[in-house]
Order: structure tokens, then sequence, then C-alpha cells
């Protein structure tokens, strides 16, 4: 059972606690909530430390994955909530930056079979691109752990040519020219690893279902 708030808190910070505490019995409205709340001063946090916008709008997902996980371990009498939020969006941005240092910058994907015919488009093109809202952070954050997962059942010429054509949205002659490989070769890897990718990630969807 969670602590009650100090009485000297400010009406806001009663307001978040409240809500803290109804998302961590797992209610989604008062996630959303908190979210709509929260997520600006959260995000200006982020960018501060990360600096790319882009980026920070990842780490923002991430940041409230993990309030959703961490909601019911807030304590009221150590900290208020705005600064507990902060001090894990401080501590997401913060592992954002130390990744950027050992892989590639990774962006949310959709993954669909390459089309004939169209050699020199990238295949981040064909990767849908939607503003998530509060309550698909944890649909995201689920897919992301199957990406990853289903990623690594791959072979590893196809991870690294995947990982050139999406993460850095390289086209095929480029992977190619990257890898030193011919390009009907790199375009077989892509194409197999694609479908591969695509069945796993199928299969990980009707577990869940």
């Amino acid at each position: 059972m969670q602590a009650l708030p100090p009485s000297d808190w400010s009406e806001r910070s009663h307001a978040l606690a409240a809500l803290l505490a109804q998302v961590g019995l797992g209610n989604r409205l008062a996630f959303q909530e908190l979210y709509r709340l929260t997520a600006p001063h959260l995000f200006a946090v982020v960018l501060r430390i990360q600096g790319n916008r882009s980026l920070a709008e990842d780490v923002l997902q991430d940041v409230y994955v993990n309030v959703w996980r961490a909601a019911r371990t807030f304590d009221a009498q150590r900290s208020q909530p705005l600064t507990w939020l902060g001090s894990i969006a401080r501590h997401r941005a913060i592992d954002s930056l130390r990744r950027q240092q050992t892989q590639p910058d990774t962006v949310p994907m959709e993954v669909f079979d390459l089309p004939p015919g169209e050699d020199e488009r990238a295949p981040a093109d064909e990767l849908a691109s939607a503003e998530p809202g509060p309550l698909e952070l944890l649909e995201r954050a689920g897919r992301a752990r199957a990406l990853q997962d289903c990623m690594q059942a791959l072979r590893p010429e196809q991870q690294q040519g995947l990982a050139l054509a999406f993460y850095q949205g390289l086209s095929h002659s480029e992977v190619a020219q990257h890898l030193g490989q011919p390009l009907g070769t790199v375009k077989s890897w892509l194409r197999r690893g694609l479908l591969a990718l695509r069945n796993c990630l199928d299969r990980a969807a009707e577990r869940e279902h």
C-alpha cells in the first residue's frame, strides 16, 4: 500500500500522486491522464539531455513504459511525483546517449515485404510512421521486444543487412557497397530476412491473443 502524500504538497502534486497510485493498480485511464499532464515536462527533461528531438521522442515512450511498470513502487514519503518521474526520464535519456555509442539508432517500424523492382528505394521508406497515443506505448513495448527477439533469430548476414537498411535507411545498393557483396546477394538476404522476420512477428502476435 502506498504511503499518503504530505499535507503541504501542492494540489497538482496530490493529483499526480493519486494518478500514480491508480496506475500502479493497472488503471489505463489514469495512465492516459498522467501522460497528458506530465509528458511536456518530461519531454523537456529528456530533450535537454538527449539533444536530438527524434531520439528524445523515442526515449519519452520508453520513460512511460517504465512508469507503467514501476508506478506501484512510487513512495510519496520519499519524493514528489514530478521529482520521481523526472528521475526516470533523466536515467532513460542518459542510457539512450550511452547506447548511441555502441549501436545504430532505431526507429519504430512495421515490417513489409520488399516490392519487386524497387532496388534503389531504401527499405526504411516502406515503414509506416504514426505518432503513438499514450495507451499505445505499452503495446509498442511488447512489439519492440518481439522484434528484438526475432532479429536475433536471423542469420548474421541478414541481421547486418536489415540493420543497415532499416536502422540507417540505406538503399539496397548502399547496403551492398557497405558489405562488399553483390547487389543480387544482398537483395536475397534482405528479402529472405524480411520474410523470416515477418513470420516470426506474426507468430509472436498470435501467441499474445
